[in-house]
């Protein structure tokens, strides 16, 4: 199916100069809210305590939520349904050094009033081990961003190496900009969206630099912007297929999925309008930034055939007994 029939390239480089101020400005905002606002960080990542409540009717959430902010333990307590009007999860960002025994009592007690329930788990997660995970979190990202930047050297040259580096930067901070913006909870399901979505963006960009390298090995076209411009219009339909599909099913989980996924469908959301826009508006003219040179390239291509055909002659040879 194409939504855009090829004709003429569009000319995505003439805008890319606009493209990329509104890029650095959404950037430098996302920066700017994470370092006013912050993350509001969840129980895995802060340290807390969770409890997970199921009863045998609608729970009444306005009188738990009563009930737990005249608990000292539960006071200031998250409480949302769980996959369902008769469950709930009850969060709290302050763990305890009771056993686990003792905050199930505690609860049961608190709740009693509330109806026929039964507490289904409890999960308490320290500061220490909220901070180890939040190390590995940030680690995982950091090593998942140094293997694209390898993957990408290896497979095309080191300037898309880089434009690909771009371009997920970009991608991640104007996400964890809108996560702070609207305060979502971070937790393991945000960092698993975030990888998902260095994931998503990859995709989308290699396969514009696979066309722009087929561009510039398949035809005689010395300007670059030029083949760019053409390179991105051959895979808009792609793209643009690829990313409505993709939209419509992460909203639908977003407004029929429930709470428990609502903020992974959310970064989601935002991980494919910014992953699709990057892979032509911030990767793509980066290549002209960084002086790609055709000529050049075309050169090095060139001589590696020709040391390829070099070497398959010897070894022929050499079979032969002629060497």
């Amino acid at each position: 199916m194409e939504f855009f029939k090829y004709t003429v390239p569009y000319k995505f480089m003439e805008k890319s100069k606009f493209a990329i101020l509104l890029s650095i400005s959404i950037v430098l905002l996302s920066y700017a809210l994470l370092s006013v606002k912050g993350l509001n960080y969840g129980v895995d990542f802060a340290g807390g305590t969770i409890v997970q409540v199921k009863y045998t009717k609608d729970a009444p959430l306005d009188q738990i939520r009563k009930l737990t902010n005249d608990n000292a333990l539960f006071k200031n307590a998250s409480i949302s349904e769980f996959g369902s009007p008769q469950e709930i999860i009850i969060k709290v960002k302050t763990s305890t050094g009771d056993v686990t025994n003792d905050i199930s009592d505690v609860a049961s007690k608190l709740l009693a009033p509330t109806g026929d329930f039964e507490i289904r788990r409890v999960d308490v997660v320290g500061p220490k081990v909220g901070n180890e995970l939040r190390e590995k979190g940030l680690m995982a990202l950091l090593l998942s961003v140094l293997g694209i930047l390898i993957y990408v050297a290896f497979r095309f040259e080191w300037r898309f190496a880089v434009a690909s580096i771009f371009a997920l930067v970009h991608d991640v901070s104007i996400a964890l900009g809108m996560i702070s913006l609207f305060s979502v909870e971070v937790n393991l399901d945000i960092l698993a969206a975030l990888l998902t979505i260095l994931g998503y963006s990859l995709n989308d960009t290699i396969i514009v630099f696979d066309r722009i390298r087929e561009g510039v090995t398949g035809s005689k076209e010395s300007n670059l912007s030029y083949v760019i411009d053409e390179s991105v219009t051959r895979t808009l339909s792609r793209t643009t297929l690829t990313s409505l599909t993709t939209f419509l099913v992460v909203l639908t989980l977003f407004f029929f999925g429930g709470e428990i996924i609502h903020g992974f469908a959310f970064t989601l959301l935002v991980g494919v309008v910014v992953g699709t826009y990057s892979s032509i508006f911030v990767a793509s003219p980066i290549l002209l930034w960084f002086g790609f040179d055709i000529t050049n390239y075309r050169g090095k291509l060139a001589d590696k055939k020709m040391r390829e055909v070099e070497k398959e002659k010897m070894r022929a040879q050499f079979e032969q007994g002629t060497i």
